[in-house]
């Protein structure tokens, strides 16, 4: 069985990891107030470099999904179906998620999902599920 892929931390994005091994959704917000995601050196609406990392209740709606048959990489070929979806937070920004598999016949779009933090020894990811 192959472990599943990884994201890679870097300077820019090591605030947001190091937020999620502690269990916490932290989102980019520019100094004219524009949360982002992902997070990168300038701000798209005024092209200010002046940001910093903000906690957020981590509570979303489901804006699209798809149901997965087929696994993308080794790492999911036991698990399909699975759901990817895009939650959409109340900050304005929109994440890509995999929903737990007890989530897979009950999704819909605008279902109410709330963040929770997946460990692995190298980082730790933040995935959403549904609010039941």
């Amino acid at each position: 069985m192959s472990s599943r892929p990884m994201p890679p931390p870097n300077p820019l994005t090591a605030g947001f990891w190091e937020a999620a091994r502690r269990h916490e959704l932290v989102l980019q917000r520019c100094a004219c107030g524009r949360f982002r995601h992902y997070p990168q050196p300038l701000c798209p609406e005024c092209y200010g470099g002046d940001w910093s990392w903000v906690p957020v209740s981590g509570k979303g709606a489901i804006y699209t999904y798809t149901v997965t048959h087929r696994p993308f990489h080794p790492a999911w070929a036991g698990q399909t179906p699975y759901v990817v979806a895009t939650v959409e937070l109340p900050e304005g920004v929109r994440m890509v998620s995999d929903l737990p598999p007890e989530d897979t016949e009950a999704v819909r779009i605008g279902a109410p999902v709330e963040v929770f933090f997946d460990d692995h020894e190298a980082v730790t990811l933040p995935r959403f599920r549904l609010v039941r």
